[in-house]
């Protein structure tokens, strides 16, 4: 054989055994993945199956806030004033979602929100995986719109803060944000006490992030605590019909009424013209939202002589049976002048109360000194805090000069240069009727009876009584009658203070009293701001509120009438003598 021949036969074996040595290195590296793919399998599947429980659980498992329930509030029976009712929020994840998805008009539409807005937050917010798209609505609505079936709409159950009485304790209660936060009155106060703590669980959910079952327990939620208000809601309603009734039928501004229990300090109703439905606020004013009765400060004119003439009583220059020349019916201090309704001559300190003299109180407040007069209403509660830890509260001008003009001394026996708000007015009268102890006042259900302090001698108090039952039988407030009952109290008219000062011809309208007037149980204050339809006195527009809302309460609380048909009759017939308050 040639050598040429030889070579190429060596070439072939050669290239043979290259290929064979190819195909089985091929073959071997092959079986040796599949192998290595093999182990891999049993070994994640049987010897090490924790490694994919793991992954899965990643994917699976989250953990859920269990949201708390907030706690309730009711009037000092257990009748609801606030309480946290289940909904559900609707939600979304747009990294799941197709802002093209054509069901989206039909989502839309069901949650009233506009189709376009719906798709551009989806675009806008496609690498996030959670958006609101409505939140608490009615459960069905929910499910309405997840019966559409859209890729990554989900719900979840919240609370929302629901009012029964509505704008009856509007003032008083207040209201939360959407997200159960106090914004206003005792939701605000007590905000932390009736919150709850959300809780935490582990869940298992389906690869559209529903629920299906529950894994682990991490916190409970724990519900805020319930709060017992001293309101009464019985009479909270009743109030709050008359004073809107007397604003609407005089076209006043707004109006303020406060009734204190007298034994106890305990607030039993307050309520205020213009008022809102915390249920609806749609159409919420901004100036409705505030509880005047503690928010707003007014000069309380001559619901003050009172206690002024407690002053004078407790100095000792001064007895029921004293007298003052009142002639020739006003007084000049200067370029002011204090002026009576008409001259009423020579009065006892009675008919000063009753026919409402400011000559004869402003003559007893030169004798006494401002100093006197000031101690005395600042042991009254005039011009501190009430102490119940309302927001917003309004202390008041109690003035203190280094040296009183006379005409400071003079105006403020009669309630001028100095302000006030409806609950510290209604205190002040509250120690009237209690026999001179001040208790503090209270808006939340007292238990036991609160430790007071005398401020106030019970005979100085019984005198004062007195002069209060003739402002009604006889007097400026005859108007203030309260069916069968007996009850005391006194008018008030006062210029209302605008940009410029004192406003010619708007007024407030006040009257302050108590019944039944030999052993009161109620004290209640009433307000009227801006009267327009021609009566503007205490006596004629304050008083008849105070008359009707006092003989329901009584009634409503037990009270056993005082007076024949009759009396009550009479009583309410007679008419209104000398000043009209």
């Amino acid at each position: 054989m040639s050598d040429q021949g030889t070579k190429t036969t060596w070439r072939q074996r050669l290239a043979a055994r290259l290929e064979a040595w190819r195909y089985g290195s091929v073959l071997g590296i092959f079986l040796l993945v599949v192998g290595l793919l093999g182990w891999r399998l049993v070994d994640l599947q049987v010897i090490d199956n924790e490694f994919l429980r793991r992954q899965g659980d990643v994917r699976t498992i989250r953990v859920e806030t269990i949201d708390a329930h907030r706690g309730v509030i009711t009037d000092r029976y257990g009748e609801p004033l606030a309480v946290s009712t289940p909904v559900q929020t609707v939600w979304a994840n747009p990294s799941e979602m197709d802002p093209a998805e054509p069901r989206l008009a039909n989502l839309a539409r069901l949650l009233d929100i506009t189709e376009a807005s719906l798709r551009e937050r989806l675009k806008e917010y496609s690498g996030r995986e959670f958006i609101f798209l409505r939140r608490k609505v009615q459960p069905e609505l929910a499910r309405q719109a997840l019966a559409l079936d859209i890729q990554g709409v989900y719900s979840r159950q919240e609370y929302r803060r629901y009012y029964p009485a509505g704008e009856v304790t509007a003032h008083v209660v207040g209201f939360t944000n959407i997200d159960e936060r106090g914004q206003e009155g005792i939701e605000l106060a007590y905000n932390e006490w009736l919150s709850g703590e959300s809780g935490l669980k582990r869940v298992l959910k389906d690869n559209r992030g529903r629920i299906i079952k529950d894994l682990t327990l991490i916190r409970d939620a724990s519900p805020g605590r319930d709060l017992a208000l001293s309101i009464d809601l019985r009479l909270q309603y009743l109030a709050y019909r008359e004073l809107k009734a007397v604003v609407a039928a005089h076209n006043a501004r707004g109006g303020t009424l406060v009734m204190l229990d007298v034994d106890t300090g305990e607030v039993l109703a307050m309520v205020n013209q213009g008022s809102y439905n915390p249920n609806d606020r749609s159409q919420l004013a901004a100036e409705n939202l505030r509880n005047k009765a503690i928010t707003d400060l007014f000069e309380p004119g001559s619901t003050m002589k009172p206690i002024t003439m407690a002053a004078a009583l407790e100095s000792g220059q001064y007895s029921v049976n004293s007298t003052i020349d009142t002639n020739p019916g006003y007084r000049s201090f200067g370029r002011f002048t204090i002026r009576d309704h008409r001259n009423y001559g020579v009065l006892d300190v009675t008919d000063i109360i009753v026919k409402s003299s400011n000559v004869g109180i402003s003559k007893i407040a030169t004798d006494l000194g401002g100093d006197v007069i000031r101690d005395m209403y600042d042991r009254l509660g005039i011009g501190q805090p009430t102490g119940i830890g309302f927001p917003g509260e309004a202390v008041g001008v109690l003035p203190a000069p280094p040296k009183w003009r006379p005409v400071e001394e003079a105006t403020l026996a009669y309630g001028y240069g100095m302000s006030v708000n409806a609950l510290q007015l209604a205190q002040a009268y509250m120690v009237i009727a209690n026999g001179g102890v001040r208790y503090p006042l209270s808006l939340m259900k007292r238990e036991e009876q609160p430790q007071g302090r005398r401020v106030l001698s019970e005979q100085i108090t019984y005198k004062i009584r007195n002069m209060l039952r003739q402002v009604i039988t006889r007097g400026t407030g005859t108007r203030a009658q309260p069916g069968f009952y007996s009850a005391g109290g006194k008018t008030g008219t006062v210029h209302l203070v605008g940009d410029q000062g004192y406003e010619d011809s708007q007024y407030k309208a006040i009257f302050a009293g108590m019944a039944p007037i030999d052993d009161p149980r109620l004290v209640t204050v009433v307000a009227v701001d801006a009267p327009q339809s021609g009566e503007y006195y205490g006596g004629e527009v304050a008083a008849p509120v105070f008359a009707r809302v006092m003989s329901d309460a009584l009634r409503l609380l037990n009270v056993k009438p005082e007076l024949e048909v009759g009396d009550a009759k009479a009583k309410a017939a007679s008419p209104t003598t000398g000043a009209r308050g």
